[in-house]
């Protein structure tokens, strides 16, 4: 619709206007509003503004000072009303009591300059916590991953949320849902993992924290960022049709009907030739029309200007403004560009339908009336923003346990949990640094680097503090940087390792910004070899002779060759967060018993390109090439101090028709199996279960992962483990492009691992072929029962 503007320009009248009556649902009141404003008012809406973003070519992202050069007065941005305030406690560092008194003010401001007293919706990076200063830092994705634990991922976005919404942000950019497709890409950190099951599941749950506190959720990167040609950050993405329904969009729809998430960002990646950020029928005829999504979709940051300046598809601003609308991007972030004069010129010459802005407005200000930005009692200021506390014990105790339940036992011998009285030297360039156990979007990594007067704002004590408590006599050399050549402080790691009856080696990465650590958003990697000379270092320590517990604190998986296999332990541990530390002491001491288990899998040769577990037959390794892709670890994956076994696996009764028991296209099945803790300690198994489908119209995983379940034991104590599985999770993309259930036999496995099958139960689809669509099933449920206790264990 064209603007209708009011004659009188003064303030509108308050307390009876429609828009604002609660009684109205918010499309009603947003639709009784979008008439009344100026073009200049609706496209102000679709904006936000980076007011703490840095001129000086020292912020945040590339690109960033080059979109913000010459930015107008803060009065002349804000004259027409603002859609978004950017990142207003996560540009600098700013005391959170400080930071949301300036934001009300702000608030204010905003409110009072429009003509109908609507204020901005303000955002914030929450990946592994709200990203301000002196807030929690919990472990990175991957430790969401490693830890099978969906619901204490929950609490901790909950928690997330609860911190944001006191300190005035309303919306949050996470969870990030993409499948790790090549470990090289420097933002594997942000993953989950490789699997899309794992990763929809625990997107899911943190979507749930984060809204049911009242923060909208954001998801992404959508779709197809971490597929890109070899690893690298915005490369292009060589990826078919079948890839991208049934390996990357599958997290993003369990997030939006599973965990009710209210916004998406769109992908920086074009998938064969089109960027997402034009792509219609990804923004709007799938996630719209298929989907039902109804709220909002912004911008990653700067992809507006990209069409133009990056992927060449757009003439101009107003061009890629036209683009990006049409294709179904809301809001530009993070600050006013082709939203701003260009598209306003672009809509008065006719060149862009004001109807695309119209359509974009009414989400965002529905998104606005939803969050009580439009209601009378709206304050500035939340109540408790005058006791705010953004790290408290509640929280550190969650993100504690969360680490613990992240740290994945790969390898031990028996060294593992060191003995009392051991002689034990801790080596390596991560050991003593509390940085190396952050990921690239927590603050201290993201922000607080630039600011190292302000300090961490956080107690993080390293692994060395955390295990100098708990082993006396504890001796420590780094041996090497993190990165560089020097080579010089090798001797006395070795030395101080041939001294000792043990030697717990630490190496791993340095999360940065673009180039600026070995891990992180644009800090890609070459191949898979450890950074710097750390393989040095580890081959040198091996060679003492002394047994050696390599310790991996690392953003991703890195390939060992052979030496893992010298290794008498090998822990793995994703950036576990301020918490960290002591996590990794309690587990390797013996407090804690391990229970991570790999949500990505770990490379054998860092030369071999890498591959996920996701691969048909041909993916695997086989006689028509030299190169061997079996990992030294697989998906699933992990170890503890006690020892379980698995036994009568059950599967529905095969009836009287003889073969397979019968698993309906349109119904579903319940398997079972019983796993006991056979150890002298309390433990958790993991139960994996994996669907097989030998033959198919096209390939196909060896396995899939399609249910998971913990099980925490007492020694002696078991439990039955029922897995009730739709046939709709069996479901793939066919041969014409449709989600289909497709007859035949299937097997469904039991599995400590993708590679470790503990029992197989082989099944029978049966029926006619049947196509899924939107309203499909997308979880199996899972029962955990008592089975009774061994009175002789324990």
């Amino acid at each position: 619709m064209r603007s209708q503007v009011p004659v009188d320009d003064g303030p509108a009248p308050r307390g009876t206007e429609p828009w604002r009556d609660p009684r109205r649902s918010p499309a009603q009141r947003a639709d009784a509003l979008v008439p009344l404003m100026s073009l200049e008012e609706k496209i102000a809406q679709l904006v936000g503004v980076w007011v703490g973003a840095e001129a000086s070519g020292e912020g945040v992202a590339p690109h960033q000072a080059d979109m913000i050069d010459g930015a107008p007065p803060w009065s002349t941005i804000i004259r027409h009303g603002l859609g978004q305030l950017t990142r207003p406690f996560g540009t600098a560092p700013v005391d959170p009591v400080v930071g949301a008194r300036s934001l009300a003010a702000s608030q204010a401001q905003i409110a009072a300059a429009s003509r109908f007293g609507i204020p901005a919706q303000v955002h914030e990076e929450c990946l592994t916590g709200f990203a301000a200063w002196r807030a929690t830092v919990y472990p990175t994705p991957l430790g969401w991953g490693a830890s099978f634990h969906p619901e204490l991922v929950e609490e901790m976005a909950g928690r997330i949320g609860r911190s944001m919404r006191a300190a005035g942000v309303h919306q949050g950019l996470a969870p990030v849902l993409d499948v790790t497709r090549d470990y090289r890409w420097g933002r594997t950190e942000e993953t989950i993992g490789e699997d899309p099951y794992l990763v929809g599941t625990t997107g899911a749950a943190y979507v749930r924290g984060l809204e049911r506190a009242g923060i909208v959720a954001t998801l992404k990167h959508f779709a197809g960022y971490s597929a890109s040609r070899g690893g690298r950050n915005l490369a292009p993405v060589s990826m078919g049709p079948r890839e991208l329904a049934d390996v990357i969009l599958p997290p993003f729809e369990m997030a939006l009907r599973l965990g009710g998430a209210r916004s998406v960002m769109n992908s920086y990646a074009e998938i064969d030739g089109l960027p997402a950020a034009s792509d219609e029928g990804l923004l709007t005829g799938l996630l719209r029309d298929e989907w039902g999504f109804t709220g909002t979709v912004v911008a990653d940051y700067f992809a507006v200007r990209f069409l133009e300046t990056l992927h060449g598809v757009a003439a101009d601003a107003a061009d890629a403004a036209r683009l990006a609308l049409r294709a179904g991007i809301d809001v530009e972030l993070p600050t006013v560009d082709a939203f701003g004069e260009p598209l306003v010129a672009a809509v008065r010459s006719g060149a862009v339908d004001e109807a695309l802005i119209d359509r974009a407005l009414r989400r965002v200000l529905i998104q606005k009336i939803e969050l009580g930005l439009l209601d009378e009692d709206w304050q500035e200021l939340p109540e408790d923003a005058a006791n705010l506390r953004l790290d408290d014990e509640a929280s550190r105790d969650v993100a504690l346990r969360l680490a613990r339940e992240s740290v994945v036992l790969l390898r031990n011998d028996g060294v593992l949990p060191l003995a009392p009285g051991r002689r034990v030297a801790l080596v390596g360039p991560v050991a003593d640094d509390p940085m190396a156990l952050l990921g690239c979007y927590t603050f201290p990594n993201h922000v607080g680097v630039r600011h190292p007067e302000h300090g961490l704002g956080l107690e993080i004590p390293s692994l060395r503090d955390e295990l100098t408590r708990l082993v006396p006599g504890l001796v420590h050399e780094p041996g090497c940087a993190i990165t560089g050549d020097d080579t010089s402080g090798i001797a006395a790691a070795v030395t101080a390792a041939a001294q000792a009856d043990v030697c717990v080696l630490a190496v791993g990465d340095r999360a940065g910004m673009f180039g600026r650590g070995t891990s992180g958003e644009g800090c890609d990697a070459p191949d898979l070899r450890l950074p710097g000379v750390q393989a040095d270092l580890v081959r040198a320590v091996l060679d003492t002779g002394t047994p050696v517990v390599l310790v991996l604190m690392t953003g991703r998986p890195y390939a060992l060759g052979p030496d893992h296999e010298r290794a008498a332990a090998v822990v793995q541990a994703f950036f576990l967060g301020q918490r960290g530390g002591q996590a990794l002491a309690e587990v390797l001491t013996g407090a804690v018993n391990p229970s991570g288990r790999l949500p990505v899998s770990v490379p054998r040769d860092a030369g071999g390109l890498p591959g996920t577990y996701l691969t048909p037959p041909l993916g695997r390794r086989s006689e028509v090439s030299s190169i061997d892709p079996t990992p030294a670890y697989p998906f699933g994956h992990g170890l503890g101090y006690t020892t379980f076994t698995w036994s009568d696996p059950v599967a529905p009764d095969a009836g009287e028709t003889g073969g397979p028991p019968a698993w309906p296209v349109d119904g579903e099945t319940t398997v079972r199996i019983t796993v006991r803790n056979t150890g002298d300690r309390p433990g958790t198994e993991v139960v994996q279960l994996y669907l097989h489908d030998p033959v198919a119209q096209t390939t196909r995983p060896v396995v899939r992962l399609v249910g998971y379940a913990r099980v925490p034991l007492d020694p002696g104590a078991a439990a039955q483990v029922s897995f009730t599985v739709p046939a709709d999770v069996a479901s793939f993309t066919g041969r014409d492009g449709r989600r289909i259930v497709e007859p035949g036999d299937v097997e469904l496995r039991f599995g400590r691992s993708s590679g470790d099958t503990a029992a197989t139960l082989p099944l029978r689809l049966t029926g006619a072929q049947r196509q899924v669509g939107a309203r499909r099933h997308l979880l199996t449920a899972v029962r955990v029962e008592s089975a009774g206790t061994d009175p002789q264990a324990g």
